[in-house]
């Protein structure tokens, strides 16, 4: 097979790094492959770990499983990222790590408005069946130009969150952004659809993993990848359900 470039994602779990160092192919012999089935079979357990965390915080509800949840999945994450063979055990510690997190902030805006949980987690599965669709029909290939801009896009809004994190700690709030006015809404609605673009890079790194014959481990990391973004998508399309829900 010829050497291409395959991972340059902007999702943290899919880098081009984990194929490639140094311009050079890595080669893997002596190792079981890594297959589209077995990434696909290895993320429905993910989402399974997930739920039953996420039932479990919704129903028990506390911002230690919101806070603590989040950033033990985001050390999981990176632990996995530096080192993918730990992959067969970080990914199952993040799923549940961040089933606890989903589950909390799922049951702070249920609070608010219960009907939008449902909302959220069938338009968050419309999304991803749609996605799913465009690409395996074609109608969306994954090209490096596009590659590309979906990583730009998506360094914005990430520079955005963090931005508004930090000057949140300072009671400054960065205009629009959570706002329920049209602005507010548009911005959201740009920051699912760059979410949702974001899945293409996920499913196409189950396919590119499986023909550059990567290990068995990685079928882990790859469900890991596409949970990840998963959540970020079903928590932006909460945010909007519970912006168009305000009086």
């Amino acid at each position: 097979m010829s050497r291409r470039r395959i991972f340059g994602g902007n999702n943290p779990m899919l880098k081009e790094e984990t194929l490639y160092r140094n311009d050079q192919a890595v080669s893997y012999t002596g190792v079981e492959r890594m297959t589209v089935t077995g990434a696909v079979n290895k993320t429905i357990m993910l989402t399974g770990i997930l739920l039953v965390t996420a039932f479990y915080s919704f129903a028990n509800p506390s911002p230690l499983f919101i806070w603590g949840g989040a950033i033990a999945g985001l050390i999981t994450v990176l632990v996995a990222s530096f080192k993918p063979t730990t992959s067969p055990i970080a990914a199952p510690l993040y799923a549940g790590f961040e089933g606890l997190f989903v589950g909390g902030i799922s049951a702070l805006y249920a609070a608010q408005s219960g009907g939008i949980i449902i909302q959220a987690v069938s338009a968050t599965i419309c999304v991803l069946i749609t996605m799913l669709i465009l690409y395996r029909t074609g109608v969306i290939k994954v090209t490096q130009k596009l590659r590309s801009g979906i990583i730009m896009a998506t360094g914005a809004v990430l520079l955005v969150y963090v931005l508004s994190w930090v000057l949140g700690f300072f009671g400054i709030n960065l205009p629009f952004l959570h706002t329920s006015g049209p602005i507010g809404i548009g911005i959201s609605l740009v920051i699912i659809g760059i979410a949702a673009m974001n899945l293409l890079l996920d499913f196409d790194f189950f396919e590119k993993g499986e023909e550059a014959g990567m290990p068995r481990y990685m079928e882990w990391f790859a469900g890991m990848g596409l949970l990840v973004t998963l959540v970020w998508l079903y928590v932006e399309i909460l945010r909007l359900m519970s912006i168009l829900n305000r009086d």
